[in-house]
């Protein structure tokens, strides 16, 4: 089932009681999507490609500029002008020639998202807007993705599992459509490794989702780096939710 590079690589996975040989495989099997491979999607793209995530693929149409380097990881000072989901595929494929990366220069929009969402088993939204993450949601729900919501601004930073079950919240029951899209890091600043909590994170919940374990699913978890405190909330699903409530 595995050679014997693959069971070096991977034995401090295999000797987890969560995870073992049968976790592994799922691991192995599993097609995930990152939406953006910025401050979020670096780690998150890292430490799928190190915990032997098969089939990784990542969205994002920028490139990669001299400001990006300060929490951006994944990305070096020889990266610049270079699309940021190439730079990620090259630092993940670095870091684990045995996965498969799939990058799709351009944004996630209603013309491909559907094609993209359908195809994985676990979303993990890492983008920097509310338009994008609505629409992430939404499909995700349409086609019953587990999502991994994550953000991150200023010295605040919050992660989100979504299930897509009938019974449970989604983004939109957490931020309404139609709240006005915030401050950017741009604007406001951002510390450099709350990325890397939030985004590591992130890559835990989807882990732990692939896994089966659903111990983390409705919760909202709020990270505040400069007070050094955690806060998790416990979601309820909106009854008229234009996504996924009974309206919709």
């Amino acid at each position: 089932m595995f050679s014997d590079q693959e069971l070096l690589r991977y034995s401090r996975h295999l000797l987890l009681p969560q995870v073992e040989v049968a976790g592994q495989l799922k691991l192995r099997a599993a097609r995930v999507l990152i939406v953006g491979a910025g401050g979020l999607g670096c780690p998150v793209g890292l430490y799928l490609a190190s915990a032997g995530i098969g089939h990784i693929e990542v969205v994002d149409a920028d490139n990669v500029e001299l400001s990006n380097l300060q929490r951006q990881i994944a990305h070096a000072t020889n990266s610049i002008g270079l699309n940021k989901g190439e730079s990620l595929k090259q630092a993940m494929q670095a870091l684990n020639p045995l996965v498969q990366v799939t990058v799709h220069d351009g944004w996630l929009r209603e013309e491909n998202a559907d094609q993209l969402i359908a195809a994985c088993d676990l979303v993990l939204d890492c983008c920097d807007n509310f338009a994008t993450r609505y629409l992430v949601n939404q499909v995700s729900i349409k086609y019953g993705k587990p999502l991994v919501s994550g953000a991150a601004i200023r010295g605040e930073g919050q992660v989100a599992v979504f299930n897509a079950s009938a019974d449970a919240p989604c983004y939109a029951c957490l931020y309404p459509d139609g709240v006005e899209e915030g401050e950017t890091c741009a604007q406001a600043g951002v510390l450099s490794p709350l990325v890397g909590v939030i985004g590591s994170l992130q890559a835990v919940e989807a882990i732990k989702v692939l896994l089966g374990n659903v111990s983390s699913q409705s919760r909202l978890t709020l990270y505040d780096a400069f007070a050094g405190q955690f806060r998790q909330l416990q979601l309820s699903k909106d009854p008229h939710c234009v996504v996924c409530g009974k309206a919709s």
